[in-house]
């Protein structure tokens, strides 16, 4: 019998103030005989995608039930990875009511009421990704990632009487505290691939730096000493991807520093376009997941009551105007037309999943991501039939390429407990959950 050592899978490349979690590879499995062959035992990953101000829902809702057939408008750019996706009908939630914008990104992870005040007596809940995190986290660099796309948060009263922390934030760790969200990638580069200290620090010491892997060069080099083909195949492939973030994070930096007109508004490394700082957040999010720094991952990809115009559809109206449309069909188009834009994105992060392997799946294969809304119809605010659906996650049950329609209106608390319980999360009941929601698993 052939006993060999395994590589840990915490393994991390060390240099000067910089560290590297590795992908799992095949040296990362027992390499006694017995198990030789055998999958190291699988990670399970848990992701959320908010989007604000719900959708046109009529534009949104596959034809048919069970097999998804043909996609709807705004689903279309899903096509290529549809059998990874199931689409869900008929959810609310119940306690985003009354309807605000406020209720409707605080109850998206929490289901649970907002406390309706102006100060700093707020109190929510703690939401489904900070309840993951708290079991999925404990053998990782960090237990949670929480990412957005706005770079400022406001302050005081932002909707009806609500304090702006319920717009700002999507992850509460208790009802009192919310988790703010990361929008500049350089400092999530940092935070998942540097060594601490303050956001400031982080930032002072990326302009000292000339690259990431230029501190971890000798480290790779000795590994590459120990490792079979198919290994040394991953780890480049996978320091590429971390180098080409880093240099399109560089490009961002030396556009805006080249740019002669001030803007203090923008931090120094965001992307000008909207698209491509969407892209390099959610390729951030592929590298976390990849090197196993987090198991947990929310992404606000737009923010409630957000005015910001998305060119890259044609659309010239800003998107919060064009929610409460009035019914006006060349309205409704338009608005349309951003639910797709927002849907194009995801549909290529998941595609990356997809392309990305692990053992003997990919990255999509033990990821569950839940992309959605908390309001459903703009024009009134109103929170049922939400625009809901999950991709990935076959090695945790999950069956892909399905619309499925609720005959009765379904808690969207009821997703929630389902998915915590596929990830290996066990709980009774999560705020106004009904039960596990039957069918959208295999058993």
């Amino acid at each position: 019998m052939i006993f060999k050592k395994a590589l840990p899978r915490r393994t991390f490349l060390r240099g000067v103030g910089a560290s590297l979690a590795l992908p799992l590879l095949d040296a990362m499995v027992p390499a006694m005989t017995a198990q030789a062959a055998t999958p190291a035992a699988p990670v399970r990953r848990l992701g959320f995608v908010f989007i604000p101000m719900g959708c046109d829902i009529t534009r949104w809702t596959p034809a048919g039930t069970g097999t998804l057939g043909d996609l709807s408008p705004i689903l279309s750019p899903l096509a290529k990875v549809k059998e990874h996706v199931t689409v869900l009908t008929n959810t609310e939630l119940q306690n985003a009511y009354p309807g605000t914008h406020s209720s409707s990104n605080a109850a998206f992870l929490s289901a649970a009421r907002p406390k309706h005040t102006e100060s700093s007596d707020y109190y929510l809940g703690t939401t489904v990704d900070q309840i993951a995190a708290k079991q999925l986290g404990r053998e990782t660099q960090l237990p949670s990632l929480e990412l957005a796309m706005d770079m400022l948060q406001t302050a005081g009263q932002c909707d009806n009487g609500f304090a702006c922390v319920y717009q700002n934030n999507l992850s509460w760790s208790s009802p009192t505290t919310p988790l703010p969200a990361e929008a500049h990638p350089r400092l999530v580069f940092e935070s998942l691939f540097g060594d601490g200290g303050s956001k400031a620090d982080r930032a002072a010491a990326l302009r000292r730096r000339g690259s990431l892997l230029d501190f971890v060069k000798e480290d790779i080099a000795d590994l590459g000493k120990t490792l079979g083909p198919a290994d040394k195949a991953k780890v480049s492939e996978y320091l590429d991807a971390v180098r080409d973030v880093e240099q399109r994070i560089q490009r961002a930096a030396k556009a805006v520093a080249d740019n002669p007109l001030p803007d203090l508004d923008r931090p120094v490394g965001v992307p000008a376009s909207y698209a491509d700082h969407a892209r390099l957040m959610f390729d951030l999010q592929v590298l976390a997941w990849q090197g196993d720094v987090t198991r947990v991952i929310t992404f606000q990809l737009a923010r409630e009551t957000s005015n910001r115009v998305y060119p890259e559809t044609g659309v010239s109206d800003p998107h919060h105007p064009l929610s409460h449309h009035g019914n006006d069909p060349a309205k409704v188009a338009k608005m349309a037309k951003i639910n797709q834009f927002h849907v194009s994105l995801f549909a290529e992060f998941v595609a990356k999943l997809k392309a990305t392997k692990e053992g003997a799946g990919t990255l999509l294969d033990q990821s569950v991501v839940m992309y959605g809304s908390g309001m459903g119809n703009p024009n009134v605010h109103d929170h049922t039939n939400l625009p809901i659906l999950v991709a990935g996650g076959s090695a945790c049950g999950l069956k892909g390429g399905r619309h499925i329609r609720f005959e009765k209106v379904a808690p969207l608390a009821n997703l929630h407990l389902t998915l915590l319980d596929k990830v290996g999360v066990r709980l009774d009941k999560f705020a106004d959950s009904s039960g596990h929601m039957d069918g959208l698993f295999s058993l």
